[in-house]
């Protein structure tokens, strides 16, 4: 909650006027508690993973449309099959990621993670997403090697490979304990960099966009790195997933 009553205490802070942005997040923070605005991750992260798959699913439901840049062009999901994934990742996110999250707020104050006045200019939120990103890459890259090793894949990460033929709705589609896992990484850039709670759900939202836009299973949605996970979705011969180094 902002300690401000008024734009113009606000602005008396700050020490110049507010931006319109600013002036927006006043408006509509300064009367929210700090836990409330940090319990938004959990709705808008349910928008990001209901709406971002749903066009190129509508478009793989309509039989007679040609998919040219689809991987697997001659594996199209029935209704049914998006259904299940949806509704069984959202349970996840609902019942095991949601109360997670929700207690979490101790450990989001504790590195600093903020929610006042005034807010990060635009080069300092690339910036500190851009460190997020490398922290995540790297850390789960380890990760997931683990989740590949032979108990992790066959009590857990097998999950995800349920679904051969890559869909959006297929990304965060996981054992409950392998997405509290991934979660870690994600969690530790901020930690490392504090930022704002704007830049906090930005970056929630641009890694889950990532996710799906990686198993969407189009060629334009980052060709090389479909390839390596449609290779790997479709791999018969090691169990394990590093076939020809290929993980997903």
């Amino acid at each position: 909650m902002l300690p401000y009553a008024t734009a113009a205490e606000a602005e008396a802070a700050v020490g110049r006027g507010l931006t319109w942005a600013e002036a927006a997040w006043f408006r509509y923070s300064a009367a929210i508690p700090d836990y409330c605005l940090y319990c938004h991750n959990v709705p808008i992260l349910l928008l990001v993973y209901t709406l971002a798959p749903l066009p190129l699913a509508l478009l793989e439901l309509r039989r007679h449309l040609p998919l040219p840049h689809k991987l697997q062009p001659g594996v199209r999901h029935p209704p049914a099959a998006f259904l299940r994934c949806y509704a069984a990742t959202a349970r996840v996110l609902l019942l095991a990621v949601g109360p997670v999250q929700l207690a979490s707020f101790p450990a989001v104050r504790a590195v600093g993670i903020r929610t006042g006045l005034p807010l990060p200019s635009a080069g300092e939120t690339a910036a500190q997403v851009a460190v997020y990103l490398l922290v995540e890459d790297y850390l789960g890259y380890w990760i997931h090697r683990l989740l590949h090793t032979p108990w992790a894949y066959h009590h857990i990460h097998r999950v995800h490979h349920e679904f051969t033929a890559p869909m959006g709705y297929a990304a965060p589609y996981a054992h409950w304990a392998e997405i509290l896992i991934l979660g870690f990484p994600a969690f530790a850039g901020p930690a490392i960099v504090p930022c704002h709670m704007t830049t906090f759900w930005l970056w929630f939202v641009l890694r889950h966009l990532e996710a799906i836009h990686i198993h969407s299973g189009y060629h334009k949605a980052s060709l090389s790195k479909l390839k390596e996970m449609a290779g790997n979705h479709v791999e018969k011969g090691d169990e394990n997933g590093f076939g020809n180094g290929k993980q997903d």
